[in-house]
């Protein structure tokens, strides 16, 4: 038996006001991060805008908590005249555990490449932080029988810069179901995350099997435990049910109640 834990991460994505973020983690932190700070084995973060991360590690370090903070994106040079860009050295000050990278919006909305993807990963990695590295498929992909292809390919254009030691975390995202209302079967996400593994054992061994891999895409507290249930599914990165306290607590509470697989 492997020790992966199970890890819950909110992507706020474009919202909250550092009053609404700090509203929301006292409202929150009561009724689920005490309890999931228990068990070793549950990771809880936020992954939140740039401006409100220092109010909330602020906030977190008066709670003295153990909920992780999370960036949503970071740029791959330290310092330098890249405007508008936020640097690995920068979310250092604030402790920032983990940063998404690669998250599907920014792959389509900002034609972010695999490439780019791979040096911010990179970046991440070299200070410290571990990157949260997300792929996943179009309904176009998928529907032409080509999602393992296109998982592969992903995969090994965004772990450029890996060495197979570094501790990162991948989400699957399908893009189809972000935002949408609408949301992979277990059955659908376990079969992309049991090939995520399969392409991570090839290239790393038996690394692979502690290397923690979410399902990102209309999770809900409704359907989280069945997700949870999956082998290959080690946790969940939340979009839209993050952004209410008491939805994103019940999705930690049932985290709280899996064993390690």
């Amino acid at each position: 038996m492997n020790t992966r834990r199970t890890m819950l991460v909110a992507n706020w994505k474009m919202n909250k006001t550092v009053v609404e973020a700090v509203g929301w983690l006292n409202t929150f932190y009561p009724q689920a991060a005490e309890r999931a700070a228990q068990q070793e084995l549950v990771e809880v973060a936020v992954c939140a805008p740039f401006t409100v991360l220092h109010p909330l590690y602020v906030a977190l370090r008066r709670l003295n908590s153990k909920v992780k903070l999370g960036a949503q994106d970071v740029f791959w040079q330290e310092r330098g005249a890249f405007t508008g860009e936020i640097s690995a050295e920068m979310l250092q000050e604030f402790r920032t555990k983990y940063v998404i990278c690669g998250h599907s919006e920014r792959r389509v909305l900002l034609q972010e490449s695999s490439e780019m993807v791979s040096r911010k990963c990179g970046a991440a990695v070299k200070a410290g932080i571990t990157p949260i590295l997300c792929v996943g498929e179009s309904i176009s992909v998928r529907r032409g029988g080509l999602l393992l292809q296109w998982l592969e390919a992903q995969l090994y254009e965004s772990l450029a810069f890996w060495d197979n030691q570094e501790t990162i975390v991948v989400a699957y995202e399908p893009v189809w179901a972000i935002g949408t209302g609408q949301s992979a079967t277990a059955a659908d996400a376990e079969q992309a995350c049991g090939y995520i593994r399969q392409v991570l054992r090839e290239r790393a061994g038996e690394m692979a099997d502690h290397i923690s891999i979410l399902y990102g895409g209309g999770v809900t507290p409704e359907n989280i435990g069945e997700l949870l249930d999956c082998p290959n599914v080690d946790g969940a990165l939340v979009g839209g049910a993050s952004l209410d306290p008491d939805a994103f607590g019940k999705i930690v509470l049932a985290g709280c109640k899996e064993q390690p697989k």
